[in-house]
């Protein structure tokens, strides 16, 4: 499994919309590309967000990154030209520990 991390600030006047955006439009829209098998949505505090893009394989994401990223990046700067700081993470599973 490969996941691919999105972190966002974003400021006080645009957390609400930001957060509808996410939900309703940007995450459901990314789930129908077929590239991911979960994608999580965490908050951490009022003004950060964390989106967890979970692919099979490093093919799935690089097909993702490739063929759909462009189209998502510009959607959300039109929704977001400004207030939000944005940290993208590729992340590869070593092990998992159940209890």
């Amino acid at each position: 499994m490969v996941a691919y991390e999105v972190t966002v600030e974003v400021d006080d006047a645009r957390a609400a919309a930001f957060e509808q955006y996410m939900r309703e439009k940007h995450i459901p829209e990314i789930m129908a590309s077929g590239c991911f098998t979960a994608i999580v949505f965490e908050q951490a505090s009022p003004l950060k967000f964390r989106t967890r893009y979970e692919a099979s394989t490093q093919a799935d994401l690089d097909r993702y990154l490739n063929d759909h990223t462009a189209h998502f990046r510009t959607d959300f700067t039109a929704h977001f030209p400004e207030g939000v700081t944005t940290i993208r993470e590729v992340w590869k599973l070593h092990q998992t520990w159940e209890g």
